[in-house]
């Protein structure tokens, strides 16, 4: 082990690595991705790190940092982690104001003086398991990360090697990989300690403990050089981990339980009414029907979009890991799976494997304007399923899963990645968020007046001017709705 850092040519971070931290974001990647990090981000242990004026969200994540040791170029990953010469301890500072801005480089969100804190010593890595280095991190004392590489998506020899078929990984380069679940917001006056280990190795080799304390910076950004930071309850929520955790009202899959409630009191059919009202015309999920007899379903859509099969393309993406299974083990408690299989139902979307995977998460249900294998077996599992009907064959006779969470063409009508589906024994309809709420009170409001009228045309009078109301009607509806509400108080 030793005490020595420079500054490194190139710092390469991971995305999304940990399974903990794809299970708290809900999602789960099929393959590393990686942005680089500024140079100049690197700071010693016992150093302080500013959070900027005007902003709110810094967040702090406890990383296992390799050092490159010996130049790599093409090395597979039998031979990668010969190529590392140390471990350490890193910090990999972000700030989520600027998050949204920077569209996935982070290069300001987390590329400021500080923001990579690293060490305070080097393990040799030929010394520890690449499978078991621990890492952890405390805030003021309190621990709030604690994995251990054992629990990366993917082994920390696949970096190097993935990497090395880009660009020439050189000695003194730093891999950061990723972070576990735990990673939180920091304010000025908070003390973060990042600690890697081996606990398990001879000598149980440590970093030490990194140390950084949170300042309040004084100097704000200027509106006439870039864009300004920025943050939204999404961003909160995944700056500190939670909707709870961020203090926000506590919601499902987009959904505050009030509207939720509303929606699934309101039939399709007038919630369809109010939609066309307001000029939606195009909100039917045609030709699709519920495999449990009387199901109602109510959430957000997560999409998976299917291309026609060909041979090549199955091969590189219908295998392993792909699309559709990172969706249905990423689906969220209420969150509803959209399929775009372009209306063919000569072949199964899903069967119980997965049905029995979104039942598990929570999710609200799945639609498909495709087939479904074990139909039965489906059902009997009790997720609420809405598709063209059964179909015994197998995923590649029509289908390859292409991509998830992108706007798809499901029975006619355009789904994105959070609009609102509604299905029960009359079909299914999308609803944009944006005026599900005014929507769901404008049915619920209708539903109110047809079941007066209901009761009106039951005893005897004819539907001329009761159905619409005329004003003569509309008054004793009124009155008789005021009633109800008094003696409701």
């Amino acid at each position: 082990m030793t005490d020595s850092i420079t500054r490194p040519g190139k710092i390469i971070a991971v995305h999304l690595s940990y399974a903990s931290r794809a299970d708290q974001r809900g999602r789960r990647p099929a393959h590393p991705s990686y942005f680089f990090k500024a140079a100049s981000s690197v700071a010693a242990s016992g150093g302080t790190v500013e959070r900027p004026a005007g902003t709110e969200l810094l967040a702090f994540e406890g990383e296992i940092a390799l050092v490159i040791g010996a130049p790599a170029r093409h090395v597979g990953i039998a031979e990668a982690w010969s190529h590392v010469a140390s471990v350490t301890a890193a910090n990999d500072l972000g700030l989520y104001d600027l998050r949204a801005n920077d569209k996935g480089s982070n290069v300001r969100s987390k590329g400021s003086d500080g923001y990579t804190p690293l060490g305070p010593n080097l393990i040799d890595a030929r010394s520890v398991d690449p499978t078991d280095i621990r890492v952890r991190t405390w805030v003021n004392g309190e621990l709030r990360q604690d994995d251990t590489s054992a629990g990366l998506i993917f082994p920390l020899a696949q970096f190097v090697a993935d990497l090395s078929q880009h660009f020439t990984l050189e000695t003194g380069d730093v891999i950061l990989t990723g972070t576990p679940a735990g990673s939180s917001v920091i304010v000025p006056g908070d003390v973060v300690e990042v600690e890697v280990d081996a606990p398990n190795a001879p000598g149980a080799p440590s970093s030490g403990r990194l140390v950084t304390t949170v300042t309040q910076g004084d100097a704000p950004f200027d509106e006439t050089l870039g864009s300004m930071p920025s943050v939204d309850d999404t961003q909160r929520t995944e700056a500190w981990g939670s909707a709870e955790e961020a203090g926000l009202e506590p919601t499902t899959s987009g959904l505050s339980p009030e509207l939720r409630a509303k929606l699934e009191m309101a039939p399709t059919a007038g919630l369809s009414s109010q939609l066309r009202r307001r000029g939606h015309h195009a909100c039917f999920i045609d030709g699709v029907s519920a495999n449990i007899p009387g199901a109602k379903i109510v959430g957000t859509a997560r999409t998976l979009r299917f291309i026609p099969a060909r041979e090549d393309l199955f091969t590189s993406h219908g295998g392993g890991y792909n699309a559709q299974k990172r969706l249905f083990d990423a689906v969220g408690d209420g969150e509803v799976v959209v399929i775009e299989a372009r209306g063919d139902a000569t072949t199964g979307t899903l069967g119980d494997i997965l049905a029995l995977r979104a039942k598990t998460r929570g999710a609200a249900g799945v639609v498909t304007d495709g087939g479904v294998r074990d139909f039965d077996e489906v059902a009997r599992i009790g997720l609420p399923v809405f598709s063209q009907g059964a179909h015994p064959s197998v995923l590649g006779r029509k289908h390859v899963p292409w991509e998830l969470d992108v706007t798809i063409g499901c029975g006619g009508a355009a789904v994105q990645p959070g609009d609102i589906i509604v299905g029960d024994s009359d079909g299914v309809i999308v609803i944009p968020p944006s005026i599900a709420a005014e929507i769901a009170d404008a049915t619920l409001a209708q539903e109110d007046e047809d079941a007066w009228i209901a009761v009106q045309v039951e005893a005897g009078h004819p539907v001329d001017g009761l159905f619409p109301m005329n004003a003569k009607w509309r008054a004793k509806y009124e009155a008789s709705r005021a009633r109800r509400e008094g003696d409701r108080a």
